[in-house]
């Protein structure tokens, strides 16, 4: 079910000139903060990639059947199996697992507004922007606050009584080391946990609430028809993360593991399912190290791009008085923006290597000037070497 209705809003010339000159100001400070962040990033790299080759070189790896104090206060690796004495139960709905961590996804059946604008540029600088909001019902995992909506009458949603939860044993054991709270909250692999049909009587025993209860494809569905949902209904499935072998890179304190304080800033604390080989550990680290640096660089000159972007619209805006100029100056000023923020951020990029990295940016810097004296150098070779050719043929 879904419906939808229009409305029309309308800005004149100087309204958008207004603005653009504060898009000026956001622009302005938008680039001041990704020239900031894109200096920092590179700090962050190699601060993480000194730590990790500091880590890697310290780290000692220990059995998990003992605790031995000798290594109190060193990197261990340590591989075994996880076990809890207690298990996992959704009171709510008196659902019981085996595992570490149980987490419940509550979705309801609600009110969604989607709105989707076209503006048209008109003669004299004028714009023109019909937006269409339109209205359906979906599944939400959290509550849609239908206040907000542009056309709340006959779109109301009711309150959201039953939320996604997570419960967690409080502290579990590798052989004969304790885990708490932190160090489990770092263990993954999480997987869909069905709830079989069969348990629909405990499940509806355990249920204190009003609404139809029924289990449909391993999940608990609260409404009256499970085909054909209506609005406050609720959708709830769950996730398991099972025991298992787990591997550790941490300080070992006493029979806990704490993170480890490096000398080059960062603390190393890593917790990967299965039996992982610590080298292994650390060289996925440095590959997600070197991921997250690129992302963040990417996203510093997307942004940076924005901010020129905004910096040069009241050039555009200006010349919308006629939009066919207005049209090809915004296309220019794009083109500006981009060049802009490359130009910017591989030059904040540099700065930061040479801050940083002083030796290996000098470095790449000589190999790039000796390369490009050997380019200079052997096309001038090539040059003399033609003449003194066309004067030996003319001789002859």
């Amino acid at each position: 079910m879904s419906d939808s209705f229009r409305e029309t809003t309308s800005v004149s010339w100087f309204g958008r000139i207004k603005r653009a000159v504060g898009g000026v100001i956001f622009g302005l400070l938008l680039i001041v903060l990704m020239v900031i962040g894109l200096f920092w990033n590179e700090g962050r790299a190699v601060q993480t990639a000194r730590s990790l080759a500091e880590g890697a070189g310290a780290v000692v790896s220990i059995g998990a059947d003992s605790v031995d104090t000798a290594n109190d206060g060193r990197l261990v690796h340590v591989s075994g199996p996880v076990t809890a004495d207690s298990g996992l139960t959704d009171p709510d709905f008196g659902i019981a697992a085996q595992g570490l961590r149980l987490s419940r996804a509550a979705e309801m059946y609600q009110w969604k507004e989607e709105s989707k604008s076209e503006t048209t540029k008109k003669l004299g600088g004028g714009e023109e922007t019909v937006t269409t909001y339109s209205y359906s019902k979906v599944w939400g995992d959290s509550a849609i606050d239908s206040s907000e909506f542009k056309k709340p009458d006959g779109h109301q949603n009711p309150p959201m009584a039953i939320h996604s939860r997570t419960f967690q044993v409080p502290e579990g054991k590798l052989v004969a080391f304790d885990l708490d709270t932190p160090m489990l909250d770092r263990i993954e692999g999480d997987k869909d946990y069905s709830i079989s049909s069969d348990k629909s009587a405990a499940i509806k025993a355990g249920y204190t609430g009003t609404k139809p209860l029924s289990v449909v494809d391993g999940k608990i569905y609260l409404g009256a028809d499970t085909t054909t949902p209506a609005l406050g209904d609720y959708r709830i499935g769950y996730e398991l993360a099972p025991l298992g072998v787990i591997s550790i890179v941490a300080r070992q304190a006493g029979s806990r593991f704490e993170p480890y304080q490096t000398e080059a800033g960062d603390a190393l604390l890593m917790v990967d399912t299965g039996s992982v080989p610590a080298g292994k550990m650390f060289a996925e680290a440095v590959s997600a190290n070197t991921l997250v640096t690129w992302l963040l660089r990417a996203a510093g000159l997307l942004l940076l791009t924005i901010g020129f972007a905004l910096l040069l619209s009241p050039i555009g805006v200006i010349l919308d008085f006629i939009p066919f100029l207005g049209s090809m100056a915004r296309m220019g000023t794009g083109i500006i923006a981009f060049f802009l923020s490359i130009l910017v951020g591989t030059t904040t990029i540099a700065i930061a290597w040479f801050w940083y990295r002083p030796v290996l940016a000098i470095a790449i810097l000589a190999a790039g000037v000796i390369a490009a004296a050997a380019v200079y150098y052997l096309g001038r070779s090539r040059k003399a070497a033609v003449p003194i050719a066309a004067s030996t043929g003319a001789a002859t």
